[in-house]
C-alpha cells in the first residue's frame, strides 16, 4: 500500500504510520465546534485513506485514486478528495483555507498546519488570501483557482510552482519550523548537487472554507 501511494504521488517518500498519524489534527478537542469537528473528521478520513492507499470515494468504488496534472499549472499534481458545491474564485477574491503543509525531503515533514493556528476561543484560524495578489506560492493559488467552496483537494507542488523565497506565504509562525523550512529547501550545498527537485518539492492538503468577492 505505500508503495502505491507514493508512485501516485510521484514524490520521493513513502509515508509511514508515524508520518499518518503527525499530520492529522486532534479531533477530540473539548473546545471545538461541531461544525469545526465536522471538516476535521472529514479531513482526517481523507487524509488516512489516501495515505495508506485506500480507495478514495468514486462514482465507481473500484476507480483508484489518481493524481492528475492541473492545466497551466507549471506541473502542479491534484488529486480532488472531496468536490465542492460552492462558488469557484477568481483573482481579486478573498479566500480562506484549511491546510496541511508537508515537504517532500525530510520523510513527509509536516511543517505546518492551519489546525495548529488557534483564535482566542481555541478554534483553528484558516488562513485567508486574495487570489492572484502573488503573495502566495504559485503552486496553492493555482489549485485553489479550480476548486469550488467546500472542496478538499491534496496537491503535489514542484519547486518551480513553490517558494522562490523565504517571504511567500504560507509562513509556518513557529521560528524553528520556518527555518527548518527554508534551510532544507535552499540548502546550497544540496542545491548545487542537483537535488533541488527533491528538497523544494511540497505537498499540501487543502479545504477551500469561503470566499468572499472584494
Amino acid at each position: 500500500m505505500m508503495l502505491q501511494y507514493s508512485a501516485a504521488l510521484g514524490c520521493s517518500f513513502a509515508p509511514d504510520h508515524s508520518t499518518v498519524r503527525s499530520v492529522l489534527p486532534n479531533i477530540t478537542s473539548a473546545t471545538s465546534s461541531p461544525s469545526s469537528l465536522t471538516r476535521r473528521v472529514v479531513l482526517s478520513t481523507a487524509l488516512i485513506s489516501t495515505t495508506l492507499g485506500f480507495t478514495v470515494s468514486t462514482p465507481s468504488n473500484s476507480a483508484a485514486a489518481e493524481f492528475l496534472k492541473l492545466p497551466n499549472s507549471g506541473g502542479v499534481k491534484a488529486l480532488d478528495l472531496r468536490v465542492g458545491t460552492g462558488e469557484v474564485p477568481s483573482n481579486g477574491d478573498q479566500v480562506s483555507v484549511h491546510y496541511y503543509g508537508r515537504l517532500a525531503a525530510k520523510q513527509g515533514w509536516r511543517f505546518d498546519s492551519t489546525y495548529d493556528h488557534k483564535d482566542e476561543n481555541g478554534e483553528p484560524t484558516p488562513f485567508v488570501f486574495v487570489v492572484g495578489s502573488g503573495k502566495v506560492i504559485s503552486g496553492i493559488e493555482t489549485a485553489v483557482k479550480s476548486m469550488k467552496v467546500g472542496g478538499l483537494r491534496r496537491i503535489v507542488i514542484p519547486p518551480s510552482q513553490g517558494y522562490q523565497s523565504t517571504s511567500q506565504e504560507p509562513i509556518p509562525p513557529n521560528f524553528f519550523d520556518r527555518q527548518r523550512l527554508f534551510t532544507t529547501i535552499f540548502n546550497p550545498t544540496r542545491l548545487a548537487n542537483g537535488e533541488g527537485s527533491t528538497l523544494g518539492t511540497l505537498v499540501f492538503d487543502i479545504e477551500l472554507v469561503s470566499l468572499r468577492h472584494i
